[in-house]
């Protein structure tokens, strides 16, 4: 008896974070995914020559509000208890995040944003699966997680690139402030980061953490589901 009241009793408490993280994604507006912002989007169009600055700005504002970077950062950063680790993880992220970003646009690959965003979703969710090791429990073994981090950064970065591409981007002064806006995004990664460790930290002090660690990655978990949903809707709508 005790155990099928557990049973219920946890049955219900993912249902409830599921409903939770679907509110929460429907009321996010847009453009604080892989979105741009209609202002930006003008700015990008209308700007010629080095705009070192501007461009900086641009790529830290993209970061800090795009809630699937900060979301698979989390799950990244989750049971890395070390700064040597954290930077290891964040940096192989940000490496493949700069190369696909960089030649995505310089070599005008183009391909559906919705494909990438929903690739960018599934990295979510692997994640969480990852850290509940779902993946050992399935398969018998782990996945290489640092390999597994450099891929989907090169997915994130591929689809920042493809988003800009759609804007048109000056050809003067293109390098300088594809450079710079690249800069930016890992500027505004770095902020993100720290106010992400900065919160695990403290959670990590209390009691809680042990518990609800596992609830924790299944809400993450459904977040990557709804937002691959989201986007395979929008793929197959448009």
């Amino acid at each position: 008896m005790i155990d099928y009241i557990k049973h219920t009793y946890q049955k219900n408490n993912y249902l409830f974070l599921f409903t939770l993280m679907a509110i929460l994604l429907a009321v996010i507006p847009e453009a604080f995914a892989h979105g741009v912002t209609e202002g930006d989007k003008g700015y990008i169009q209308e700007s010629s020559g080095r705009m070192i600055i501007p461009f900086i700005y641009l790529g830290a504002k993209h970061m800090v509000t795009g809630y699937d970077h900060l979301l698979f950062l989390f799950g990244v950063i989750f049971f890395l208890y070390r700064l040597k680790d954290v930077s290891i993880y964040v940096t192989l992220f940000a490496v493949g995040h700069s190369v696909t970003l960089l030649s995505g646009v310089l070599m005008e690959i183009s391909v559906s944003a919705y494909l990438i965003d929903a690739i960018i979703g599934f990295s979510i969710v692997y994640k969480a699966l990852d850290n509940m090791n779902a993946f050992k429990s399935w398969f018998g073994f782990q996945p290489s997680t640092k390999i597994a981090t450099l891929i989907f950064g090169l997915f994130h970065g591929f689809g920042l690139a493809t988003k800009i591409l759609e804007y048109k981007i000056s050809e003067d002064g293109l390098i300088a402030n594809l450079f710079a806006f690249n800069f930016g995004v890992e500027l505004g990664q770095l902020m993100g980061l720290a106010i992400i460790l900065l919160l695990i930290s403290f959670w990590r002090r209390s009691g809680s953490f042990n518990r609800h660690a596992y609830n924790a990655n299944v809400l993450l978990m459904a977040g990557g589901f709804i937002f691959v949903g989201y986007q395979m809707t929008g793929f197959f709508i448009n």
